[in-house]
């Protein structure tokens, strides 16, 4: 029988207890394998699996304004490992617990897509494109050329202003090679990230109503998701083969 402390995943509900910022604030003090390894039951108690079924009712959602990202909460959430084969820091633990909704049929984090992250000290909930790959980022860029207008119509919408703030986009000095230097639409493609983003209180992770608010927000950023994706699918669809030179 499960104990009220670490309750069965099966009863795990679609938000954080107070318990789960606690121990993500001990882990940013101790992160080290000795701290963590007694305590990896309570991690999975307290925070993988409420963040699974956060991402389960997300997911749910998700059927109606962004069917194409529906999948498993499994491959939706991050894991708490740290990836310090190529990092000078080699802290083995994150100290926040994230989740990422990628486009089918796109590599993880590639693309525009869904995230959220909760730490000790805030939820960032977050939409767009972060890390393209080197095509994707072209493919961007030139469907900027062409429909820069209403992009950034998307993104004047009053319920995006009033929800988000863009992000800085990690921006080029320069003009991309090959893309023209007095294009109106050069402060966009010189950007190698579109997104936006919110910083919502950590005690936002606390409320029974957490799941909605992430849906609420990803509901404002769909169109942006989608109008970045589009120049990554138009790529993607397989060509019309030619039959005795007819389309």
């Amino acid at each position: 029988m499960a104990s009220k402390k670490n309750p069965a995943p099966s009863a795990a509900l679609p938000y954080l207890r107070p318990a789960a910022l606690t121990f993500l604030r001990n882990l940013a003090k101790h992160n080290d394998r000795d701290w963590f390894q007694p305590r990896k039951a309570e991690f999975e108690a307290e925070l993988r699996e409420p963040m699974l079924a956060i991402v389960r009712k997300v997911t749910d959602a998700m059927t109606g304004f962004a069917p194409a990202f529906v999948r498993p909460a499994e491959k939706s959430l991050f894991r708490i490992y740290r990836d310090t084969r190529f990092s000078s820091d080699k802290r083995p633990y994150k100290t926040h617990v994230a989740a990422w909704w990628s486009h089918q049929g796109l590599a993880k984090t590639s693309g525009a897509g869904y995230y959220f992250h909760v730490s000790a000290k805030e939820v960032v909930i977050a939409a767009g494109s972060y890390m393209p790959e080197k095509d994707q980022l072209a493919q961007i860029r030139h469907w900027l050329l062409d429909h820069h207008k209403e992009f950034r119509k998307l993104l004047q919408n009053p319920k995006v202003r009033s929800t988000f703030e863009e992000f800085e986009g990690n921006a080029l000095t320069r003009p991309p090679q090959g893309f023209p230097t007095d294009h109106p639409a050069l402060d966009l493609i010189r950007c190698r990230q579109w997104g936006l983003a919110a910083t919502l209180p950590a005690p936002a992770a606390l409320k029974p109503d957490f799941a909605g608010v992430i849906i609420r927000h990803f509901k404002i950023a769909a169109p942006i998701v989608d109008a970045l994706n589009t120049p990554i699918a138009q790529a993607q669809a397989p060509r019309r083969k030619v039959l005795f030179g007819l389309h």
